[in-house]
């Protein structure tokens, strides 16, 4: 369609100031504004921060819940019947000055064995939720499902692990007599000695405040869940006493300090285990990725100016595919770079600035962070493209401009904040070229932890593939227009 030669001449042709400015300033808002959010958080604890939980593999987890616990050697289990889980909602809407009785969904109480007490360690515990029934869960983020229902002391559950070396059996009963298996699992890497006992948590409780035009902003409240058990044996292997210890902080709010406090007591053969916080995997946290990549609606701005812009004057100037065609492929190729390399200075960089003020920064893979810079860099090109398309096809660049930004930047900017309802900006993310913006989500949504998974907090509607089909088939549709337009008339009407 287009010769080298074509192609290097128009690459000449494009690199008048006036572009290469707008690109250059493009790029330095990506960072500029990426680096000064950075610097501008700090994290601020009363006294020294707590560490955060980091698991073997390096992602940042929850892990804090109170524990019972006892040695428990290579080979050994543990049973114990549980007979009730209750709770405590503080605060919950609409009347945010009461306290109430109640268990959120993935409220835990159950049996565990870990590798010791240090935050982040491998673990595997076999648990009553708050109303997913009986689940397996292991290594913060696994989670297999056993019987559904709850637990009374009229219909109580048989709960054991069983440990082989590795090798972590679990199983349910609800009579103590006939056992059904619930999974096994392997932890790979157990010491000699691990940490063996009864443990209760419960992750706050999300309600969702209404804003905006119809928008939400998360709200979380203090809640905490107790466990009763009897029947408790520790087989196998196993020595020394048992022991009461919180993993993570705890007791430190005012319901626990003058009202219960988080923590084991026995009487007569029956325990009864409180706590709070969570054992699971978490989403990207305060200082993801989103934070660094503030300037990137303002360089898309800038982008689809230029290209709206370059599209309308190629439009006056020639009706050949070929040209036509090979300016596409040239400003697609120089927003690309610009901002591959304005996106990948601003993620590491600025991942650096936020450590560097204790904020916690969720690590992410080397693929995950090529796809992002990568994938952003098409997004924001393919963006590029479409508005120059636009431009030729409209041959005004003020109507490309409308058009670009009301299809693109417009979805992109409301979707970002919690002003219009979840279920609008998702269906604005699945039909708009906006949805391309999908390839810089890096939250992940897990079925075992209420979030709020909507386009405010991060997460896209569509997987990240999908986004990015969507927008090239927009593009792909307004470049054949373009190329498919036919010349102006010069036919005097008068």
């Amino acid at each position: 369609m287009f010769t080298i030669k074509l192609l290097r001449r128009e690459c000449a042709a494009f690199r008048r100031p006036g572009r290469l400015i707008a690109l250059a300033a493009a790029a330095a808002a990506v960072i500029a504004l990426g680096l000064l959010s950075s610097a501008g958080v700090r994290a601020e604890c009363p006294g020294p921060c707590p560490p955060t939980p980091v698991a073997d593999d390096g992602t940042i987890v929850s892990d804090g819940f109170w524990f019972l616990h006892r040695d428990l050697g290579r080979e050994g289990s543990i049973t114990a019947r549980m007979t009730s889980m209750t709770g405590t909602i503080t605060y919950p809407p609409p009347d945010h000055d009461e306290i109430v009785p109640g268990l959120v969904p993935w409220a835990k109480a159950g049996i565990i064995i870990k590798d010791g007490m240090r935050q982040g360690s491998p673990y595997a515990a076999l648990l009553m939720t708050g109303s997913h029934g009986v689940r397996l869960q292991y290594n913060y983020r696994h989670d297999i499902a056993g019987t559904a229902g709850g637990v009374s002391e009229q219909s109580p559950r048989w709960l054991r692990l069983n440990r082989s070396g590795d090798t972590i059996t679990a199983s349910e009963s609800f009579d103590g007599n006939q056992w059904s298996a619930v999974g096994t699992v392997t932890l790979h890497g157990l010491p000699e000695v691990v940490q063996v006992g009864l443990f209760a948590t419960s992750p706050g409780d999300l309600t969702l405040q209404r804003t905006g035009l119809g928008g939400a902003i998360e709200q979380v409240r203090f809640t905490q869940a107790v466990g009763t058990f009897d029947n408790v044996t520790v087989e196998g292997g196993a020595a020394g006493a048992w022991h009461s210890d919180s993993v993570g902080e705890m007791n430190h709010t005012d319901w626990e300090k003058y009202h219960h406090a988080s923590g084991a007591v026995e009487n007569d053969g029956v325990i009864t285990v409180s706590g709070s916080g969570d054992i699971g995997p978490i989403g990207e946290g305060a200082a993801g990725v989103d934070m660094r990549l503030l300037g990137l609606i303002v360089a898309l701005i800038i982008v689809i100016v230029v290209s709206a812009r370059y599209g309308a004057g190629t439009a006056r100037e020639t009706t050949a595919r070929p040209t036509i065609a090979a300016r596409a492929v040239v400003l697609g190729a120089a927003t690309f770079l610009t901002t591959v390399v304005a996106v990948g200075i601003v993620l590491p960089v600025g991942a650096a600035i936020l450590a560097g003020n204790g904020a916690t920064v969720p690590p992410l893979p080397a693929l995950t962070t090529a796809r992002v810079v990568v994938g952003l860099a098409m997004v924001i090109a393919l963006c590029a493209v479409l508005t120059y398309g636009l431009g030729v096809w409209l041959r005004r660049g003020w109507a490309a401009n409308v058009i670009g930004l009301s299809l693109i930047a417009l979805p992109y900017m409301v979707t970002a904040v919690p002003l219009l309802p979840d279920t609008f900006t998702e269906w604005l993310l699945r039909i708009t070229p906006a949805a391309g913006f999908a390839v810089r989500q890096t939250a992940v949504e897990y079925p075992q932890v209420t979030a709020h998974y909507a386009p405010s907090a991060g997460y896209f509607p569509l997987p990240w593939w999908a986004g990015l089909a969507v927008l090239c088939a927009y593009t792909a549709v307004v470049v054949r227009m373009a190329l498919g337009r036919k010349p102006a008339s010069n036919t005097d009407w008068r």
